[in-house]
């Protein structure tokens, strides 16, 4: 099993967040952080990097669901969804596979929603 879903598009970068965070909302998803990892290069190490992003993706519902269940799962909240521009001048984006992650944790309540979120992040993924 992977740890992530992935699609790579062609476009411009900044339509790609867009998009990206529009089929989260459409998912129930707000985007509570960002992460601009080419601007944080810059300013931290004074390195060029490629457009990179991380955003932290999180549906409430499921997210009081999750820690309900099992009060540590914080600790992978929230659900990272990266977008990247590659070498060949296209945009990857990428969510993490909650189904994987959350095979660390050995609590069989979170497993129904864990499978429900990597459901609705893998429509996010196929929907850009």
């Amino acid at each position: 099993m992977s740890y992530y879903f992935s699609k790579t598009i062609e476009g411009d970068f900044e339509k790609a967040i867009d998009r990206v965070k529009s089929e989260l909302k459409e998912e129930g998803f707000g985007v509570l952080t960002e992460i601009d990892i080419k601007d944080t290069m810059k300013k931290k190490l004074d390195v060029d990097f490629k457009k990179y992003r991380i955003l932290g993706a999180c549906n409430a519902p499921y997210a009081h669901k999750a820690l309900q269940a099992e009060d540590k799962v914080g600790t992978m909240l929230p659900c990272n969804v990266i977008v990247q521009e590659t070498d060949d001048q296209k945009v990857e984006i990428a969510a993490v596979n909650p189904l994987a992650s959350m095979q660390a944790i050995e609590n069989s309540n979170l497993e129904s929603i864990a499978k429900e979120i990597a459901q609705k992040l893998q429509r996010v993924i196929d929907s850009v």
